[in-house]
């Protein structure tokens, strides 16, 4: 479909676009040059906070939460530790170094070492530390391939 530019609305209407393309761009900009200053850790997903939470046997609502958060930070590291292997330049013997050896192992096992490594860190330092550095610290801990 070919457009008509020519009409003053149809120009306005361009530059608008154009310069709501270019704030975007500039916030994108800005937002990575935030990152790359200091990453970004959400409080409420605490190792503490996971911990808590997968701590409520009874409760269906937060294990489930617990089981998905779990699941969903070992898939995360697995997919990159496969990406770190796909590259020319690593070693196998790096690539094997930081894989996780779960086969056949329960998430429900997993959990249970989970909680049961955190109740051997000071509380606070649980609330400092981000849930998906204390998981797969857990994880490495109890399921390295050496």
């Amino acid at each position: 479909m070919k457009r008509n530019f020519s009409t003053p609305a149809a120009r306005a209407a361009g530059a608008l676009l154009a310069a709501s393309a270019l704030a975007l761009a500039s916030q994108a900009h800005a937002q990575q040059a935030a990152a790359a200053e200091a990453p970004h850790t959400d409080p409420s997903f605490s190792a503490y906070t996971l911990s808590q939470l997968c701590q409520q046997k009874t409760d269906n609502g937060a294990q489930g939460q617990c089981v998905g958060a779990v699941r969903g930070i070992i898939h995360g590291y697995q997919y990159g530790v496969l990406f770190l292997g796909q590259r020319a330049a690593v070693p196998n013997e790096a690539v094997q170094h930081v894989a996780l050896c779960l086969s056949g192992t329960p998430v429900a096992t997993i959990v249970d070492e989970f909680v049961a490594d955190t109740h051997q860190v000071d509380e606070d330092a649980l609330k400092r530390t981000p849930a998906e550095i204390a998981v797969l610290g857990s994880v490495h801990m109890h399921h390295a391939c050496n």
